[in-house]
């Protein structure tokens, strides 16, 4: 997969992609990334990228020429993302369709915004990672990379991992324990030190289920209404949680 990364302050998505998984996927070229600075193809003496909004107001707008131009210089393929408070919640079931494509556009917003013209006749999407405002789209631009490539196959050397994670099926992710057993008095529960793995399999479905439904009603909720009728399992363990609660 090969990202294309427009911004006007590079530096502040250098690091993260030089760390951890983001670093490992580049150098086995399952990932490629590149950094691309709007203002490197402006023609004024002060590289100028943004200007007062027309009808007035506070704040600066992103001008389109050298937005356009950034991103036509490169462009190949795939959709061109503008990073927005508008744009689509940031969901793991957007990152698993993003995942799918050969090429992404990404485009940091700034300042006050961009000239609606990027939106309309540039971008092919618009995505949010929440609903508060950022300084930029680089912190957002960053997620999106994260969430996406670590379902590029070989980026995980499990590949059962992400389908294990929280909201990969929709719902949160079971507890995890690992050594040493007894810490400062508080053990690690009898079933997951038990060896049966089916035990264990229902364990998690279980813990997965519970907090699902406490932490995140309105998540659970919909895995609810998505999966009906839930398997007989499921229906069993929901039945658990109900009596343990009474």
């Amino acid at each position: 997969m090969h990202i294309d990364i427009f911004t006007l302050f590079p530096a502040m998505v250098r690091g993260p992609l030089d760390e951890s998984i983001l670093r490992r996927a580049r150098d086995a070229g399952l990932l490629t990334v590149g950094i691309h600075d709007i203002r490197a193809v402006t023609t004024d003496r002060h590289h100028v990228c943004d200007d007062a909004p027309y009808g007035g107001g506070a704040g600066m707008v992103m001008k389109c020429e050298p937005v356009f131009a950034a991103v036509e210089s490169v462009y190949l393929e795939g959709p061109i993302i503008l990073l927005t408070p508008q744009g689509r919640l940031f969901s793991q079931s957007i990152a698993s369709e993003l995942s799918g494509q050969a090429h992404l556009t990404l485009i940091c917003g700034h300042y006050e915004g961009v000239d609606e013209r990027i939106r309309t006749q540039l971008a092919t999407d618009e995505i949010s990672i929440g609903d508060y405002v950022l300084t930029g789209g680089e912190l957002a631009a960053l997620v999106v990379v994260d969430a996406v490539a670590r379902l590029v196959p070989g980026v995980l050397h499990d590949a059962t991992s992400a389908l294990d994670e929280s909201h990969a099926g929709g719902l949160l992710e079971y507890p995890h324990y690992t050594r040493p057993p007894e810490f400062r008095g508080w053990g690690v529960p009898e079933t997951l030190l038990s060896g049966d793995h089916a035990k264990i399999a229902r364990w998690r479905r279980k813990e997965s289920l519970r907090r699902t439904r406490d932490r995140r009603p309105e998540l659970f909720a919909h895995w609810l209404a998505i999966n009906s009728p839930l398997s007989k399992q499921d229906q069993q363990l929901l039945r658990e949680l109900e009596r343990s609660d009474e």
